[in-house]
């Protein structure tokens, strides 16, 4: 017997569709036209048994796992643009106390103490030279005016757009691979032009990133490795 409790968002605005997600406390949401009968809503829930009972199984996963706090001592891996780079604790006396070289971050030894804060604004630093750039690249496909982009140590998004279209992104979306990157700057991008998550806007998204779907995807199951 498949019995798991979710919570049920019944929506006016919502045509025919049904769908399921996991949020990020664990909860299943499920979304439904206004309408939609019980029995259709525990019908789709049991026919999506396999897919929420493994995504469940990551979440709960992916949560062990983000809760170990990082030690930054040698051999421990950080993600910068997407791709795995060891941390080497190095002697003291270095002239940068934090440095990606040869393949590796580099740390001084002597700076292990606020090796986290050295690391936010190493990223930090190289989020507004990425994330800026890649902004400017589709605002100027999309030619639309020149955007404010800002970046911020947001933990619970990638990126926001404001009503008046500025754009924040967190800088823990340096640490994604380039394609993921460009799909949260054009899903804020997207924003400018539809302030909601209808068909239009997705169809936006879509066609600026055919893939989207999977870089979303990627994020929800590498979200816990872009912690620090």
């Amino acid at each position: 017997m498949f019995d798991i409790p979710y919570t049920l968002i019944r929506s006016k605005k919502r045509k025919r569709t049904l769908s399921l997600r996991i949020d990020d406390d664990g909860r299943v949401v499920v979304q439904v036209p206004h309408r939609t009968p019980e029995s259709d809503v525990a019908s789709f829930v049991r026919s999506k048994k396999a897919w929420i009972e493994e995504n469940l199984r990551l979440h709960r996963q992916r949560s062990r796992e983000s809760g170990r706090p990082r030690r930054f001592v040698s051999g421990e891996a950080l993600l910068y643009l997407g791709s795995s780079y060891p941390l080497e604790v190095c002697e003291r006396g270095r002239r940068q106390p934090l440095a990606l070289v040869h393949g590796s971050f580099q740390l001084d030894g002597g700076s292990r103490d606020r090796a986290r804060d050295l690391f936010v604004q190493w990223y930090t630093a190289r989020a507004k030279e990425v994330v800026a750039e890649r902004a400017d690249h589709y605002r100027r496909q999309l030619e639309f005016p020149p955007v404010e982009v800002r970046i911020t140590g947001a933990q619970n998004r990638y990126g926001s757009c404001s009503a008046d279209n500025r754009l924040s992104f967190s800088w823990r979306l340096v640490m994604a691979p380039y394609p993921v990157i460009d799909y949260v700057i054009i899903h804020e991008l997207a924003h400018i032009k539809h302030k909601n998550h209808s068909k239009r806007f997705w169809g936006f998204v879509e066609n600026m990133d055919p893939d989207y779907r999977s870089h979303r995807q990627w994020l929800n199951e590498n979200n816990h490795l872009l912690m620090l």
